[in-house]
């Protein structure tokens, strides 16, 4: 392991917009740290992030066949790997941005950074079920993202878990594909927009069921999920249905409480960047994907904020660089 502390950039995140930062920023020859992450209680909580748990990766260009997530990422990561980047695994304890250099704090001791890409991602929320660890990284089973995985569904019967915004676009999006869509919602009113609501309610492929929870996950190894226990919350009785996929659309948790109180996020914890740009509002702060992103969340779109946050950061790094050498004193002949 190197015994090195001080880095002109370090990485946050090792997912495609983290390691496409550091592509670009070991090419600009920054020689970036990348700290992967994982190492936390959750047990999804792996490098690579949300793309470690997702299997047929279709959309993203430059496969043809398709790719899985993680292999994905293990590409991803070799190419970063040839021009140089430095990895660590684990978690970051603490950091602190009010002077630079920063500080940050890993498991194995402190680092500084001249700049500081943030690209620690997003979490989708689930219920708690044991089930959905054992069936969301498989085709047929529990996913997050419509987007994502609504093609692998076609022809069967989904349930959509919410009643936001979030629910109403997954469930909308899914009749494309699905032959039916039932929203399964705990209270019986929806909290999404009226113009949501009324897009889901005008859709006749989307069935409804008010008041109702997911109990349990209902599939067998190799087969997916199968069907669900569902229960009433005013009556309080349960009843299995037979479904081909769930999907979660219970919202999104941006990964930003280490930047409480430094970093300025949104009402829903997302961090606020400035002008177009991936600058937030600490000078050589720069954020890039999920952890900013709470309208599109693609592996693509990620990978093209990495990109931009690198380029950000190196402009940044020049501009100091220029600012410190006009600031020496002229040497005497």
């Amino acid at each position: 392991m190197s015994t090195k502390s001080h880095y002109k950039v370090v990485i946050l995140g090792s997912g495609p917009a983290g390691l496409t930062a550091a592509l670009y920023a070991a090419r600009a020859e920054l020689q970036p740290l990348v700290v992967e992450g994982g190492g936390g209680d959750d047990p999804t909580d792996v490098p690579g992030g949300q793309l470690m748990l997702t299997t047929d990766v279709d959309n993203y260009p430059g496969f043809p066949q398709g790719i899985l997530g993680p292999e994905l990422r293990d590409k991803m990561r070799k190419q970063v790997e040839r021009f140089g980047a430095e990895f660590r695994t684990g978690e970051v304890k603490e950091v602190d941005l009010h002077e630079r250099p920063f500080v940050l704090t890993l498991a194995e001791g402190v680092v500084k950074a001249d700049a500081l890409i943030v690209a620690t991602g997003a979490r989708a929320k689930w219920l708690g079920l044991p089930e959905e660890l054992e069936f969301r990284t498989k085709i047929g089973g529990v996913s997050a993202c419509a987007t994502c995985d609504g093609f692998f569904y076609k022809g069967k019967d989904v349930l959509v878990v919410g009643g936001g915004d979030t629910a109403m676009e997954e469930a909308t999006f899914l009749t494309k594909f699905a032959s039916k869509v039932t929203v399964v919602h705990r209270r019986d009113v929806l909290r999404a927009s009226k113009i949501m609501q009324d897009r889901a309610f005008k859709n006749r492929k989307i069935a409804w069921l008010w008041n109702t929870v997911v109990e349990r996950i209902l599939g067998a190894q190799g087969q997916g999920v199968t069907g669900a226990v569902l229960r009433n919350l005013k009556t309080g009785a349960s009843r299995e249905v037979a479904t081909g996929g769930i999907f979660m659309a219970i919202g999104h948790e941006p990964n930003t409480a280490l930047f409480r109180g430094m970093l300025d996020t949104d009402g829903a914890g997302y961090l606020v960047t400035r002008d177009g740009s991936t600058a937030t509002n600490v000078p050589g702060v720069y954020a890039a994907g999920d952890v900013a992103d709470h309208r599109y969340r693609q592996a693509v779109t990620a990978a093209g904020s990495g990109c931009m946050a690198a380029i950000d950061a190196e402009r940044f790094l020049s501009h100091q660089a220029e600012d410190t050498h006009h600031q020496q004193p002229a040497a005497h002949a």
